[in-house]
């Protein structure tokens, strides 16, 4: 929807807020206007239900406003001596119709000082959990969101099994654009297996100002931009046409920023000619070929002493393939007794998979020069460049476009240049030969944009078992800074201990006096 369409849709509403309740507002000695007012009209009714003013705030906030229109539905019918649990489960089930029933069927007299405490356990219950669930969904959507590594493409910077507190305000939080949706839950639901959103109606594209813009090396989270699949991980071959923010979670990190061109020679980036200096924290890794002299790695030496996490193949009796080894890892290796020849992979043959999938002889480490759109510039459109920009021009930002030979309209009119409306981000996994990124899909809309990884709470390796499949070394470590991750687990410990500590000498003192 446009911001007219909500606009509209906005007034209407409150047209049916009017008629519904006017004559409540009058029981409750309000006078009948104040009930039309927008945005007024809920500062008064909390005041007739006897609930806070900023509540108000709360009902236009996405997702939270879901949870919050039934509670005032029902304070309101309550307070008007509504209680009964045949009035709550209308005024819910009608989606708040029943309060225009009561408004114009029954006699309606208001409690001003009504009790706000529940009158048994299960309600007390209900209400504390709603409350829970309120703040949850403003902390998840707009301060900091649980976010877990599903694959290797960031070795060793994220590892598989790393669970971590991505930070929606660095960046700027995004508004739901999905309206209705269940709270905390991403595109499909727990066990059920469902779609655990509705894609119509939808908020324009908002994002509040951020502490700081994306930069290159970050490690950012983003939707993926080309996602159709049913659900992240789904083999079924299922399609599905996703919002913006219900597209699955992808973390890479930026490797070129808006305005920035970009290539990459033999597996190294380099961004306006010059080669992309990485921080002290990122590992690429890269395929090789190992010979050895006839002997065998011992399966412990390759997984632990080479902190090696993906798979290592045999392709003849004396030749493996090393699926992603770091710069350091592959020199340790080559100095094995056993290993007589080792070679990182590069690719030279070209491959139509990567973007913009047209016959230029790119691949995934021989790549560009490519432009990274930003927001107001202006660039060259012809047949040449429209495979670049075809994407940005009608799926990112919603223009018509017709190719007739060498002509091209953009919403009826002919075109030889684009201005971009947004920037746009290049995103790379560390894990170059396995990791799908903007080599293989493109850019990376300033829309797409979720947050930026900021602490690593648990990590936990799948190879290991009992205590050992922790990893103890990355709790409670930051995902980016200078120098190697440090872990404040121990801190956390000490912190704890003191308020058990501090905890316990208070309440012992407080019974012997």
């Amino acid at each position: 929807m446009t911001v007219y369409q909500w606009f509209v849709f906005f007034l209407i509403l409150q047209v049916v807020h009017f008629i519904g309740t006017w004559k409540m507002y009058e029981a409750a000695g309000r006078k009948r206007w104040e009930a039309a007012v927008p945005i007024y009209n809920a500062i008064v009714l909390m005041k007739i239900i006897n609930r806070p003013t900023w509540y108000t705030i709360l009902l236009f906030v996405p997702i939270v406003n879901l949870i919050m229109f039934p509670v005032v539905w029902v304070e309101t019918l309550r307070s008007f001596g509504k209680n009964t649990t045949t009035d709550t489960i209308l005024g819910i089930a009608t989606f708040g119709l029943y309060v225009a029933y009561v408004n114009y069927t029954q006699p309606l007299n208001h409690i001003p000082d009504r009790s706000l405490v529940p009158t048994n356990k299960g309600a007390d219950t209900i209400s504390s959990l709603l409350f829970a669930i309120v703040v949850a969904t403003i902390v998840h959507t707009y301060v900091m969101q649980p976010y877990t590594i599903p694959t290797s493409s960031l070795e060793k910077s994220l590892l598989v099994g790393d669970f971590l507190f991505v930070s929606k305000f660095h960046y700027g939080a995004r508004v739901p654009m999905t309206t209705v949706a269940l709270p905390m839950v991403h595109d499909t639901i727990p066990v059920l297996h469902k779609k655990s959103y509705l894609n119509k109606p939808q908020l324009p594209y908002f994002r509040f100002p951020g502490l700081q813009h994306i930069e290159k090396n970050d490690i950012v989270v983003f939707n993926w931009p080309v996602d159709t699949v049913y659900k992240f991980f789904d083999r079924s071959n299922r399609k599905a046409d996703k919002p913006i923010d219900k597209k699955s979670n992808y973390v890479k990190r930026c490797q070129g920023t808006p305005g920035d061109s970009l290539q990459i020679k033999d597996g190294v980036v380099f961004i306006n000619g010059k080669p992309l200096a990485l921080p002290e924290r990122a590992k690429p890794q890269y395929s090789y070929t190992v010979t050895t002299n006839g002997g065998s790695f011992d399966p412990t030496y390759i997984l632990k002493d080479l902190n090696i996490t993906d798979g290592v193949y045999q392709t003849s009796t004396n030749t493996f393939i090393f699926s992603a080894l770091t710069e350091e890892s592959a020199a340790r290796l080559k100095n094995n007794p056993i290993v007589t020849n080792l070679v990182r992979n590069v690719s030279h043959d070209p491959e139509p998979s990567v973007f913009p999938q047209v016959s230029n002889g790119w691949n995934k480490d021989n790549y560009g020069p490519i432009y990274i759109p930003e927001a107001g510039k202006t660039v060259a459109l012809n047949t040449q460049t429209l495979p670049f920009y075809k994407r940005i021009i009608t799926e990112y930002e919603g223009n018509d476009l017709k190719v007739n030979g060498n002509e091209i309209r953009i919403n009826g009119k002919v075109a030889n240049t684009y201005t971009f409306k947004q920037n746009y981000y290049w995103m790379m996994g560390d894990n170059r030969h396995n990791s799908e990124d903007s080599r293989y899909w493109g850019y990376v809309p300033e829309n797409h944009i979720v947050g930026k990884p900021v602490f690593i709470w648990m990590s936990l390796d799948s190879n290991g078992s009992g205590l050992n499949k922790i990893r103890w070394e990355r709790m409670f470590t930051t995902v980016g800074g200078d120098g190697q991750p440090y872990s404040y687990f121990k801190f956390f410990l000490i912190a704890l201990a003191a308020y058990f500590g501090i905890t316990f000498f208070i309440n012992k003192k407080k019974e012997n006096s």
